[in-house]
């Protein structure tokens, strides 16, 4: 008895230190509160790092016995290893009492233990959880309730069955499927599945490309392999380049002393290998095929892209977003779902195809996998009809990078432990040096300049030293257009969400450079303004012939900003009372799709449901 009482106040006293951690990092939120939520269920102090959700937290509660020999659990697939991409049935059977908390969950790797947690208790201490073991120690991948087969709960016989889909991609692990009851505030353990394996977890997948220069005569191709070993990128009749391989590991995840983030604990799952090569020799604005791989673990199918064309040349037509994330393919409850983004992406495989887009660029909050890294391979799956064809460039967002005491200028655990890690590996970018995310580059007749609004851009640092220097040397002669790119917005209604010290050290910058549109996410919609500085209307755009605005930049005053977190999260709402410099507002899903010439610079707000395009407006010269 005296042995369990010492653990016990070992407990709360560990409890006690990580509470007034909390408290540190969050000073609008009570110690009184927090311990009271944290005594009453143990999953409360992860809340703010998987978000508001039953199943977010699912990991972080006790996990009670109800095993049953009875209760059977089938997964029925196309063979007897399971593919690249499919969709598989899950069926239980032997139930006696159908319940709308029957669950099953997608676990990866299948030895992960549902039955035990660790050995050491004061370990799952310190992580805040008081509960008593055991535990669920390995968060699912994706998980459905039953319910989502309409016959399950309407069943009448003596023994029930139910039988729902789930979509599967390869991430190299296999899986397995368990079924629970109670659901995900009581967790019941019940059967689980035989594991399933991969017919090839080695297999190469989701390459997508980007560009390396501003010449557009090389490309590079990053893909995802369970292969450790070199492969090749074979392009353009004949041409190879062999991958440079990569990888991370929990190591390199961010994590606090006494409360480990979803990446470096719970969220954890293995990457794989990250492959990257570049395709040199190619010609601007020109179509070629590739595929990738080896002899040894496969290849993929053959894949036409298209290059941009070369920063100076004339027309350049490109798509930009922010804020897209992934949304399932099925029924799952996943740790973080973006219900816009799969309207959003097919609308832009649609535009993809049809041969009418040189570029794409995603301005931060990329994946939203936020330290659970099984979900960049969804990602991945999700955006590659699209990425795997024209250059798919990338800004890093908050979601990517920030979190505490990691060097970002906002101390958030918004990253969930990633801290730009696998972000810059999944996507290289042609950036000065590792965990410097900036850098410039110009197709046809734009000059763009993307930054990252997580490190730090103050008047003293390397990076605001780089942007005036990148920006003052543009050649406007070559390039006339200059688009300054960003995550965090310098004007938008949400006043949240606008740094005042980041306005007072940039905004300037973009003036003096005559930057022409300045294009940000992180706000969920759509907002643009008039040409603005320091919260006041230097000019209005005019009506042209056909009713669009537009703004003569041959009169220069100041920027014009546009908002576009619209490609994914859930949207936020405007507010009733609006400043003046706010002209166009619109709350829906959608993306910007632009075309610059010598001349004009064109550029239409396109819905993602509908296709119509919204707001439309250009700058000329």
């Amino acid at each position: 008895m005296e042995s369990n009482n010492n653990n016990n106040i070992l407990k709360y006293l560990l409890l006690l230190i990580l509470l007034l951690v909390l408290c540190v990092n969050n000073s609008s939120v009570s110690a009184s509160a927090i311990l009271e939520a944290a005594i009453r269920n143990s999953s409360s102090v992860h809340r703010n790092f998987t978000a508001l959700s039953e199943f977010r937290t699912i990991n972080r509660r006790v996990l009670a016995d109800c095993s049953n020999s009875n209760v059977m659990i089938n997964v029925s697939s196309s063979s007897s290893s399971l593919s690249d991409d499919e969709f598989i049935t899950v069926t239980v059977s032997g139930v006696s009492n159908p319940s709308d908390g029957d669950w099953v969950a997608m676990i990866s790797p299948s030895n992960s233990n549902v039955n035990t947690c660790l050995q050491s208790e004061l370990f799952y201490v310190q992580t805040g959880d008081i509960a008593k073991l055991p535990l669920l120690c390995h968060y699912p991948v994706k998980a459905q309730l039953m319910s989502n087969d309409p016959n399950y709960l309407s069943c009448k016989n003596q023994t029930c069955s139910g039988s729902i889909k789930f979509h599967v991609i390869n991430i190299r692990t296999d899986i397995e499927f368990v079924f629970f009851t109670g659901g995900f505030l009581t967790p019941c353990f019940v059967v689980r599945s035989t594991p399933l394996t991969f017919s090839n977890p080695k297999k190469p997948l989701y390459g997508h490309i980007s560009s390396t220069d501003s010449t557009s005569t090389s490309m590079r191709l990053t893909w995802v392999s369970g292969d450790d070993q070199p492969q090749q990128v074979q392009y353009a009749n004949g041409k190879s380049a062999t991958s440079v391989v990569t990888t991370f590991s929990q190591d390199d995840m961010c994590s606090a002393a006494l409360l480990p983030s979803p990446a470096k604990d719970f969220g954890w799952h293995d990457p794989g290998y990250i492959h990257s090569a570049v395709m040199t020799e190619l010609s601007p604005s020109s179509t070629f095929n590739y595929r990738y791989g080896s002899d040894s673990v496969g290849w993929s199918e053959q894949i036409k892209f298209s290059t941009p064309p070369a920063g100076g040349s004339d027309e350049l037509r490109f798509i930009t977003y922010g804020d897209m994330g992934k949304t399932p393919l099925d029924d799952s409850q996943e740790h973080y779902i973006q219900p816009g983004a799969l309207s959003v992406i097919t609308a832009i495989g649609d535009e993809v195809k049809s041969g009418n887009v040189n570029s794409v660029f995603h301005i931060g909050d990329i994946s939203y996998a936020t330290g659970f890294l099984a979900e960049w391979d969804f990602f991945l799956n999700l955006i590659n009809p699209v990425a795997s064809r024209v250059s798919y460039m990338t800004a890093i967002g908050n979601h990517e990078r920030d979190y505490v005491n990691s060097g970002s200028v906002y101390v958030t655990p918004d990253s969930g432990g990633e801290c730009g890690v696998a972000y810059e590996t999944y996507f290289p970018m042609p950036t000065s040096g590792k965990d410097k995310p900036w850098y410039s580059i110009e197709q046809g007749s734009v000059h763009f300049t993307i930054i990252s609004t997580e490190h730090d851009w103050s008047e003293d640092s390397e990076q605001y030293a780089w942007m005036k220097k990148d920006m003052e040397s543009v050649n406007r002669q070559k390039t006339p257009w200059l688009v300054f790119m960003g995550h965090r917005p310098i004007y938008t209604s949400d006043s949240i969400s606008a740094d005042k010290n980041f306005v007072a050290a940039v905004e300037p910058l973009l003036l003096a450079n005559k930057v022409d549109l300045a294009l940000f996410g992180h706000v969920h919609n759509y907002e643009r303004t008039c040409s603005v500085y320091q919260n006041k209307c230097l000019s209005m755009p005019k009506k042209d012939s056909k009713g669009v605005d537009t703004y003569n930049h041959g009169n220069y005053s100041a920027p014009l900003y546009v908002v576009v977190g619209n490609a994914g999260f859930k949207l936020d709402q405007f507010p009733s009372i609006v400043e003046d410099w706010s002209l166009i507002r619109i709350s829906e899903y959608g993306y910007l799709r632009g075309h610059a010439t010598k001349n004009d610079l064109s550029l239409e707000l396109v819905t993602a449901d509908t296709k119509e395009v919204k707001d439309s407006f250009h700058i000329t010269k």
